[in-house]
């Protein structure tokens, strides 16, 4: 079974990119239907590593059906410009169980007005065509619900928080921008 996204998100492809590595955002993307904790010593990490991470999955965000697993990647050789994680996870007990394969991924890309291009595709098979063409919708119904909760969230993805390299990164620029504005020492790109 496969279910695609294809999504025009209000935010910089680096806010968009950010924000699909983060836990917290898996979490609000999904609710209020479901929840994930994490099964590991260290608790959710702020950025998805590369690896097999272990979670619990909590139904409306409440009560546990099973254990799961992400086991995240970030695919190389990709156009110029593209970002892909991929999540080729599944399940350990119980929750996704009847599921055989999967293969999420989803790729950010910018786009020339400043916002981010968003493609997401799920491959999943629970090995009978049967309980596949069972799942096909309420797979897709749920994928509709994530892309319209990642279109209302993306715009708040955009704030640097103060202290983060991106902030700083920010602040550099405005501030050259501001002084090439007034005039300033460097409004030739030259010094005086």
């Amino acid at each position: 079974m496969r279910v695609l996204l294809k999504l025009r998100l209000d935010c910089d492809a680096d806010a968009a990119w950010r924000a699909i590595r983060s836990p917290s955002v898996l979490r609000e993307v999904v609710a209020p239907w479901l929840d994930f904790s994490s099964l590991e010593p260290g608790g959710l990490p702020t950025t998805w590593p590369v690896g097999t991470h272990r979670l619990q999955t909590l139904v409306f965000r409440r009560w546990p059906v099973g254990e799961s697993f992400v086991d995240v990647s970030y695919p190389g050789g990709l156009p110029r410009g593209v970002r892909m994680l991929r999540d080729g996870g599944g399940t350990i007990t119980r929750g996704r169980a009847g599921l055989r394969s999967w293969d999420h991924r989803m790729a950010i890309s910018p786009l020339p007005d400043g916002r981010t291009l968003y493609r997401d595709r799920l491959l999943v098979s629970t090995g009978s065509p049967a309980a596949d063409a069972a799942l096909w919708y309420p797979a897709w119904s749920f994928w509709q619900w994530r892309g319209a909760r990642l279109k209302a969230l993306a715009p708040g993805w955009a704030f640097d928080p103060p202290g983060t390299a991106d902030a700083a990164e920010h602040a550099g620029t405005e501030a050259s921008e501001a002084s090439w504005a007034s005039g300033g020492p460097d409004a030739s790109g030259a010094d005086r």
